[in-house]
């Protein structure tokens, strides 16, 4: 029954016969025939079924709250006797908002000093996929801000608190600036993210505190591009300081703080809140706590 439970997880999450089978690695009727082995076991009918996949029953939704805490506790049980057997082992999947990937080796490097035999598989994801995604056992975890939108009921454990800088060119015009506040920013040529992300709201909010409107010029859901876009000029970004920390070295490139507006938000890892965790991700979990105390999140 587990596999059918799997299988039953990804057709509720792809909400598509097709690429649920895709995903599971198996034939579509493959995947077909072990949803309705699953109803025939339990005795009810999982999903609304017409042409093409139209939802689940109210006993789908049921059932998939089970699916997801079987499959969930199967997993742990593995990975425990693998642990007691190995030692602290397998493979970690991690979701992170596209502002936080500059930071993430903070957490990843001394996790994988202190167990060098486990596999990182860092993905980038927005926060709604990050939590769709731990909820749906596709990730095992994900780094997110903690306090801006819900996230309903997960673990979480802070790492920072996101600090915002204008990024510039060297040799622009507000380049000799030592600060600019959030009202300053009326008429520049912003690039930012594109409303899809987090970042982009909060930005887009402080500036309206500031009574400022968020009009970019290019809009990106890639930081590396709006990156590239302020090196050519004449445009200017927001972006956190974890960011401009990594293109420190780059002498083409210059940023000032943001001053004003509301205290920085918290980004933090999140996972799943049912315990027992699996070793691995309570491995993580422990090392995101110790960086919390030294950085006082």
């Amino acid at each position: 029954m587990l596999d059918k439970l799997e299988m039953f997880i990804a057709l509720a999450t792809e909400e598509h016969f097709g690429r649920a089978a895709e995903r599971c690695g198996i034939s579509q009727p493959s995947l077909s025939g072990a949803i309705r082995q699953l109803e025939a076991e339990l005795g009810v009918q999982l999903v609304w079924r017409g042409s093409r996949y139209q939802g689940l029953t109210p006993e789908g939704a049921r059932v998939l709250d089970w699916a997801r805490r079987i499959v969930a506790d199967a997993r742990t049980l593995r990975e425990e006797m693998r642990a007691a057997r190995q030692g602290l082992s397998g493979n970690l999947r991690l979701g992170v908002i596209p502002t936080a990937l500059p930071m993430v080796v903070r957490l990843t490097d001394p996790f994988l000093k202190r167990h060098p035999n486990v596999r990182i598989r860092i993905l980038s994801r927005n926060s709604v996929e990050i939590l769709q995604e731990v909820e749906n056992l596709g990730l095992d975890a994900g780094i997110t801000y903690l306090d801006n939108e819900p996230l309903g009921r997960v673990s979480r454990v802070p790492l920072y608190s996101e600090r915002y800088r204008l990024l510039m060119r060297a040799d622009g015009p507000l380049a000799a600036r030592d600060a600019m506040a959030w009202s300053e920013l009326a008429g520049l040529p912003l690039c930012l993210l594109t409303p899809d992300m987090q970042n982009r709201r909060i930005v887009g909010r402080l500036m309206a505190d500031a009574g400022v409107e968020a009009a970019p010029m290019v809009e990106s859901n890639s930081i590396l591009a709006l990156i590239a876009h302020v090196t050519a000029g004449p445009w200017v970004s927001i972006v956190n300081e974890h960011t401009t920390a990594l293109l420190s070295g780059d002498t083409r490139l210059r940023s000032i703080p943001l001053t004003g507006g509301r205290p920085g938000l918290q980004v933090g890892l999140i996972a799943p809140w049912r315990e027992p965790h699996t070793p691995v991700l309570a491995a993580l979990l422990a090392e995101a706590r110790r960086i919390s105390e030294v950085e006082g999140a």
